[in-house]
């Protein structure tokens, strides 16, 4: 059966604005069912009202969680699983750059901890019912400035040496590794695992990280794109039926696009699975 979007159920982190929030629009307006995952729930039902109006759909709501807090992000997914009983796809849209190194309640640096093991531990809980659900999507927005970032051991958190710009392309680094490996464990199953390039979105997200970094991120044309460009290409994978079947692939302007040379260590990537695994193991 030829994938279809209309009536399955998806959810989207960091859906209350930017690429997030323009994601469950463009969901929304073609039939999917939306599950917005937000941290602040004051704007969030703020933006749900600005999403039902633009896709003319009441088949939105909204749950908390705080992607800093792996405690929260484990109330969350054991929440959706209590309430729902199938998920059809899951889109790891929510993210963040910090300015300085700062650390979670959980001790760990904040752009791995929000950006890379949000993205395993809400994956992780939520997964039994993805599985159950299948066919069904895995969806993860990484970024073109993965390509600033290293997958080192010994400095994966900025411990020995600290740059917003490394540690964001590091943890966006994370999000393309962790992609294929989860798509190798997952052969078999039905469920599918892409990940993509946004673009270089002109969003308040960009707008606070700074114009080298923004400079870096772009590929073809060197101006922003606004968020609704930005999210098409997540739109693409989680609802294309041209993608059905498709794992492992990294993406961009809708289209499979090249990951740098060291994501594609399948050691390195053997080795974050096994840390992040015991990096969320016993924590919140």
């Amino acid at each position: 059966m030829t994938w279809d979007i209309r009536g399955k159920l998806c959810v989207v982190t960091g859906a209350n604005s930017g690429i997030g929030k323009h994601t469950a629009i463009g969901l929304a307006r073609d039939g999917a069912r939306i599950v917005m995952v937000c941290r602040d729930l004051e704007k969030a039902e703020l933006a749900r009202a600005e999403i039902q109006a633009a896709a003319g759909s009441d088949q939105i709501e909204l749950m908390q969680c705080d992607m800093a807090n792996l405690g929260s992000i484990r109330s969350f997914t054991d929440a959706f699983c209590a309430k729902h009983d199938r998920l059809d796809v899951l889109v790891n849209n929510a993210g963040a750059m910090f300015s300085k190194r700062e650390l979670t309640v959980d001790g760990y640096e904040s752009s791995f901890a929000v950006n890379h093991l949000g993205y395993f531990l809400v994956t992780k809980g939520l997964l039994d019912l993805i599985e159950a659900s299948a066919p069904s999507r895995i969806v993860s927005v990484a970024s073109g400035g993965h390509r600033m970032g290293w997958f080192d051991l010994g400095n994966l958190q900025g411990e020995k040496l600290y740059s917003r710009y490394v540690a964001y392309g590091t943890s966006k680094l994370c999000n393309i590794m962790f992609t294929y490996e989860l798509a190798r464990r997952l052969e078999g199953t039905g469920v599918t695992a892409n990940c993509l390039h946004p673009g270089a979105v002109g969003s308040n997200f960009g707008a606070s990280s700074g114009a080298l970094f923004s400079t870096l991120m772009k590929v073809g044309k060197p101006v922003l794109i606004g968020p609704e460009k930005g999210a098409r290409t997540s739109i693409y994978l989680a609802a294309s039926p041209e993608v059905d079947g498709t794992t492992g692939g990294y993406y961009a302007k809708c289209k499979p696009s090249k990951s740098s040379r060291k994501s594609h260590d399948r050691e390195a990537q053997r080795q974050l699975w096994e840390l992040s695994e015991q990096l969320v193991q016993g924590r919140g």
